[in-house]
């Protein structure tokens, strides 16, 4: 991560708990807009808008279920896909997992994960990259916060995490009711009232249900 990126993190974000997972810390921007509008303007036009300066609903729910159910993810290799803050990484790294690998395609979010996780005393490797049309590595869990907000993500995601399924890793996805969330390909697993910022959501609290992909047949048809 460069300098600059984790002065920029620092500069417009301060380090405070979760709302829902209150054993986290993150750096959070207290003014969603003014930060949203000036990552996509003046300074960098071709940023990605500051999903890392937020805890999503989708995260904080799968962050969440991995905190209360270390089972999951104790002892092994996850990926965390779209990482954003961090969030999702920091507590399946909290939960015993034994690495943690985080994928971005912001650099800024790189460097609040790094940050994030350095915060909260746990190592997570932050990788900046696009790997939605490659594969899920040697992870042996695949966990995503809040991924299905619109259709040409939503159909990357899903071909992703069904290679990923049908290799052996389990997906696991949070979700607050997205419209591209495919529900017809998942299980539910478990559901939540999330505390958000009203500001993003219009809401103050969303229901967000935690998900597992079914992985079909391998070579079935995605």
């Amino acid at each position: 991560m460069s300098e600059l990126s984790s002065t920029f993190v620092r500069l417009h974000a301060r380090l405070a708990p979760v709302a829902f997972v209150p054993e986290v810390r993150l750096h959070q921007a207290d003014e969603p807009i003014g930060l949203w509008e000036l990552t996509e303007g003046e300074f960098s036009s071709d940023r990605p808008p500051p999903f890392w300066a937020f805890a999503w609903a989708g995260g904080q729910a799968l962050a969440r279920y991995v905190t209360d159910h270390p089972e999951l993810v104790a002892g092994r290799r996850v990926l965390d896909l779209a990482s954003g803050s961090g969030l999702v990484a920091i507590a399946a790294a909290r939960a015993g997992a034994a690495s943690v690998r985080a994928v971005e395609v912001d650099e800024l979010a790189v460097a609040a994960v790094a940050l994030n996780a350095e915060a909260n005393g746990v190592r997570v490797d932050a990788e900046f990259g696009d790997i939605l049309d490659g594969d899920a590595g040697d992870a042996e869990v695949v966990l995503a916060g809040d991924v299905f907000y619109s259709e040409a993500m939503a159909r990357r995601v899903l071909r992703f995490l069904l290679r990923a399924a049908r290799a052996g890793a389990p997906a696991l996805v949070g979700d607050p009711g997205r419209a591209f969330l495919p529900r017809d390909r998942f299980d539910e697993v478990a559901a939540y009232d999330v505390p958000v910022p009203e500001a993003l959501e219009s809401v103050r609290v969303k229901r967000t249900t935690v998900w597992r992909l079914r992985a079909g047949l391998p070579g079935a048809a995605s």
